[in-house]
């Protein structure tokens, strides 16, 4: 299998806390990889290092072979990483649909922003429809983000990052704020992703439906990594129950 993915010994240091401690995993194409942990476990700090956001104080992050670690955000997404955030923000000046078809044309610009400026945008907005109709919400292609519930909110979320083509989608807490019957419809949305050819990091505290969906996990607590593998396996390891039943769980990183 192709390694798509390779995080090397990765350490992320605010002051004198560290967030994450030397963590390494890797991510081959195709798959779909659970990455868990307590609250306080270092989750979104490692995602912002993958991400860009952070820059790892030790290690390296490379994908398909590039180093990513010191490039700012936007080179990291035109090398082909996409992420969708926790806290949905669209553009609410704009329709559903606009706002799709805004990420696919800032593929074809030097900044996000250019592609507003563009004048004829009848092939974007087809690839939009195309996404919503993807992510189960081509009814509201014509809505206003602004009177839309969270459960098409998040789906827009992933439309956006779609757009982009990635290589790799890195899956903030998606299932975050849902009740059980949203969290579990999106959560199937995500493996036909998946099953589609679409390579997947899902982060999230939904451990139910992780372990429904994911065939291998990655599991953080205290900025280290505790455990990987299988989900059934992992889940029944002693220090990551021990970590989940909140012994020593005294955190700082997010």
């Amino acid at each position: 299998m192709t390694m798509l993915l390779d995080v090397s010994a990765v350490t992320v240091r605010f002051g004198g806390v560290t967030a994450v401690n030397g963590v390494s995993f890797s991510l081959n194409k195709g798959e779909l990889l659970g990455f868990i942990g307590p609250n306080g476990a270092g989750k979104t700090t490692m995602m912002r290092a993958i991400t860009g956001v952070v820059t790892p104080t030790e290690g390296e992050i490379r994908l398909l072979g590039k180093n990513l670690t010191t490039l700012p955000v936007h080179q990291r997404v035109r090398l082909g990483l996409g992420f969708s955030q926790q806290l949905v923000k669209p553009f609410r000046n704009m329709t559903v649909l606009e706002n799709v078809a805004l990420a696919a044309g800032a593929r074809h610009t030097a900044s996000p922003f250019s592609a507003l400026f563009r004048i004829k945008r009848d092939r974007e907005k087809e690839q939009a429809a195309q996404l919503l109709a993807q992510v189960g919400i081509a009814d509201a292609a014509d809505a206003d983000p602004s009177n839309l519930p969270l459960g098409y909110l998040k789906r827009l979320e992933v439309a956006r990052a779609l757009a982009l083509k990635p290589s790799l989608l890195l899956l903030d807490e998606p299932l975050a704020g849902l009740n059980h019957a949203e969290a579990h419809k999106l959560a199937d949305m995500i493996v036909a992703l998946n099953r589609a050819g679409q390579s997947i990091i899902l982060i999230e505290h939904n451990l139910g439906e992780v372990m429904r969906i994911c065939s291998r996990l990655i599991v953080q607590d205290n900025g280290n990594k505790i455990g990987e593998g299988d989900p059934e396996t992992v889940m029944n390891t002693a220090v990551v129950r021990a970590a989940y039943l909140g012994e020593g769980n005294d955190h700082v990183a997010a």
